[in-house]
Parts: structure tokens; sequence; C-alpha cells
């Protein structure tokens, strides 16, 4: 059964990968393809915790979909949109490292698939109004956002499992993966310049070269459509930020946070159906929940736990070993799975090997290491975070596709960049002077 499932998935990831066919359709033919040989069920496709749809992502994901639709009806995408245009400038760099600084806050703050719901289509507003290719911005958005939910307990949704399992608190990973978060991300901004170049110099260079002087005339408050609306989703906004923040000390699940936070912006809004389910990216949804079936598989006979024990029993008791294999096994495994059921699939195994190092000293850094592994692992490839699959899915739906192998040459920069960056930190802080 390991061998079929392994066959399955990996002609599964073929198909989306070569996106000879429709990435969504491939995904449920391999789901569907496990249910027939009898691998996956229904019970474990839709309920078993482990090996099933994570229904939290998934709702978290519908809620704030939901919530974007609404803030879509006020105007705030086109004013942040000409605020960002006039700040850069019409400078196609400085707008890249505005837009990419921007999102990787943002993401430290909320989640990264709900900053880059929140800001990809801003990119797209203010790059349609410079007249910019929008899918370089698009992909360094992606970067920046996983980087940037490195960097706390609700950033990035990895996160959330290693905390639920280590105990750690929001302080944790504030204390002790925030720092090196503001390292990478300033290498990486400067990565971009040449990532990109080609990009940023047609840009520089094309018929938009004289946009800067078209920005004088604009002003970002012409584009708000309903103040008072505005005001009240703005303050609906800022509950579900504290909600995220606090949702450890209100016993809420970061998925009914953004549920509840619909409701109540739909409540205040007064819009209809149609308006606020415009923005819901049905495609994305059923794409989720199809990988996690996928991955469901892989783990439901024991193909990732086999891997992981196996590694578990190569390292023995050197840790350094173990951080290392942790940070750059998590980005490989990572690339060709979602980082959230992989993190789900790998973290009791690192809590055995934790559990029994003979100094906390030793083996409480591993959770870090796993951490930095699983989050910047996911700027691999195209389908390796929640971000990556969203944005793909916005782009492609508002006619500007951006394909695997394009997202992929520069996720594999990026990350190998900023793993080196990881383990010369994790090394440093928690091994070097032992």
């Amino acid at each position: 059964m390991a061998v079929l499932a392994v066959a399955i998935f990996v002609v599964t990831y073929a198909l989306i990968a070569t996106e000879r066919i429709d990435r969504v359709a491939a995904a449920l033919g391999g789901a569907a393809a496990l249910v027939v040989v009898r691998i996956v069920d229904a019970e474990t496709a839709f309920f078993s915790p482990d090996a099933g749809v994570d229904w939290n992502v998934i709702f978290l994901l519908l809620g704030m979909m939901i919530i974007v639709g609404v803030f879509k009806q006020t105007g705030l995408f086109e004013y942040l949109a000409i605020w960002a245009a006039k700040r850069s400038g019409g400078h196609p760099y400085r707008l890249m490292v505005l837009l990419a600084g921007t999102t990787a806050l943002a993401s430290a703050l909320l989640d990264n698939v709900t900053t880059v719901l929140l800001t990809a289509p801003v990119t797209l507003a203010v790059c349609a109004r410079l007249r910019l290719p929008a899918v370089p911005y698009l992909i360094a958005q992606v970067f920046a956002s996983n980087i940037g939910g490195t960097a706390t307990l609700i950033g990035d949704p990895p996160n959330i499992i290693i905390a639920s399992r280590a105990g750690l608190s929001f302080n944790d990973f504030l204390i002790h993966l925030a720092p090196i978060v503001v390292v990478m991300l300033a290498v990486f901004l400067g990565l971009c310049r040449f990532l990109f170049r080609d990009a940023l110099r047609e840009a520089r260079d094309g018929p938009g070269a004289a946009r800067a002087a078209g920005l004088t005339d604009l002003r970002p408050s012409d584009a708000i459509t309903d103040r008072r609306l505005l005001a009240r989703c703005l303050v609906v906004l800022a509950l579900v930020i504290v909600a995220f923040v606090l949702h450890t000390t209100l016993h809420l699940e970061p998925a009914m946070v953004a549920l509840l936070g619909a409701g109540l912006m739909v409540l205040v809004s007064r819009t209809t159906a149609r308006q606020y389910l415009e923005e819901v990216e049905w495609p994305t949804l059923v794409f989720f929940m199809a990988l996690f079936v996928l991955v469901g598989g892989l783990v439901q006979v024991g193909v990732i736990a086999g891997l992981g024990q196996a590694a578990a029993d190569t390292i023995g008791d050197r840790y350094l070993l173990a951080a290392t294999v942790l940070i750059f096994g998590s980005a490989v495994l990572g690339a060709f799975v979602d980082n959230i059921p992989y993190t789900a699939a790998m973290a009791p195994i690192v809590d055995d090997v934790v559990t029994a190092a003979p100094d906390p000293a030793l083996g409480r850094p591993l959770w870090w290491a796993f951490a930095l592994g699983a989050d910047l692992g996911g700027n691999t490839t195209a389908v390796a975070a929640g971000a990556n699959v969203v944005v793909t899915g916005i782009a492609a739906r508002q006619g500007q596709p951006i394909s695997f192998w394009q997202f992929t040459r520069h996720g594999l920069v990026v990350t190998t960049v900023t793993l080196v960056i990881a383990w010369v930190y994790v090394w440093l802080r928690y091994y070097a002077f032992l």
C-alpha cells in the first residue's frame, strides 16, 4: 500500500508541476485514486486529525476571504494602491520593497494566508494603475509573507501546530525567531533586486517610465466609496486581530476567530451574499482539501512517519545534526507537500527527540529549527505553503497566472539563502558555545 500511495502522490504532483491539466482537477483525481484503492476512506478524509482535511485551515481561509469580500466594497484596496503608488514615486523596485515589507510585517501580526488575501488585491490594483507586471510583485509578496510569518506564533500555521505540541507561548516565538526574521527579511529585500532584475528593468524603461508624472493628481481619499462602512469594517478587523493574538487565552481556534469575524463583518456591513462571497476562492479551497487528502494518504500508510523516524534513529544524540536535518530536511520535504500537514505529521517525532534529550538546552532548540525549516521551506514551490496557493489562485483569476516553475525558480534561491542564514543562527545561538 505504501508503494501505491507514493506512486499516486508522485503522479499527481507531476501533473500539478507540469500543469498538463488544471491543478484542482489533478489534486481531486489523486485524492479520488486514494479512495478507489482504499488507502483513504470518508472517515479518514473528513474526520482524521492526522490524515484528513484540516478544517481549521479551510474555515480560516473561508472566513478571511469573506472579510476581504466585504472590505472590497469600501474602496480600501484602491486607497492603499494609490497610497503605495504615490509613496514609491512610480519607481518599480521601491514599490516592491514597500509592498513586500508591509506584507512581511502584517504576516507577523496576522497569519500569512490572511495577509496575502488582504494584500494581493492591493498589489494587483497598484500594478494596474502604474502599468507594471503584477506577477513579480505577487511572488515577492508571497516570499515576504512566509518569511515574516515565521516571527510569531500566529504568523504561519505550522507555528500554531508546533506551539500546541511543544507548549510554546507567543512570547517564546517573538524572542527566539523574530530577531533572525528581521535579518532574513533585510537580505531578501536586497535579493529582490537581483531575482527580478529583468522585470524591474523592463518596468523602469518601458511604456510606464513616465508614470510618476501621472500620480500627482491622484488622492487616496477619493478611492473610499463608503466611509461609514469602512469605519465599521476597520473596527471589526481590529477585533479580529486582537482575537488572533489572544486566541489561546480566549480558547478560540484561529478558524473560529475568522468565521466569527466574517459573520460580524457581514452583519455590520449589510452586504448581500453575492457581494461578500464574490472574493471566495472556491477552487483554492477545493485544492487545499484535495492536498490534505493526498498527504493524508502518505500519513495513513506510514510513509511520512517512517521517514521521520528513520531520521531520528540516525541522528541519535547529535543535536546540532538533528537541528540541521530539521532545518534543511523540513524544507526539502515541505517543498513537495504543504507545510501544514507535514508539520502535523512530524511534530510528534520531534517531540520524542526533544523529550529524550538529557538537557533541555540541547533538545528545546530543535523546535526552533523545525519551525524555521517548515516555514521557510514554504517558499520553495507554488504548493509548499498556503499563502502560495492562495496568491497563485488569485493571480490566475485576474488573468495573470503564475506558473509552477516561474514561482519555483525564484523560490529555490530564496529558500536556500534564508535556510543558510537560519542554520548559522541556530548554530551560533544554541550550540556553538555549549
